[in-house]
């Protein structure tokens, strides 16, 4: 896992939950994971990763997620067995 991506991770593990998160790096995240990323309905994307599946939100009005979105996405990612602990194991 490239040095970006795990610090990503680790931000989106982190609490207090970041609301400095750009769409765009979540989304490279996902595919280096080896998500499928799909549009659903309006600003809506499916998400599966691991035989999880999530929605997310892409930013309306801007390109960084909000808090909740994150607590989405890390609920997901938690599901589909990818947490804080693959940056110590290494991945």
């Amino acid at each position: 896992m490239s040095h970006k991506h795990a610090n990503l991770l680790h931000t989106v593990f982190h609490d207090p939950i970041s609301g400095n998160i750009h769409w765009r790096e979540i989304e490279s995240l996902l595919h280096h994971l080896g998500a499928q990323v799909e549009p659903a309905h309006g600003a809506r994307f499916r998400i599966t990763l691991n035989g999880a599946e999530g929605f997310l939100h892409h930013p309306h009005h801007s390109n960084v997620l909000n808090r909740e979105d994150v607590k989405h996405l890390r609920e997901l990612l938690t599901r589909a067995g990818i947490s804080a602990s693959h940056l110590v194991g290494g991945e």
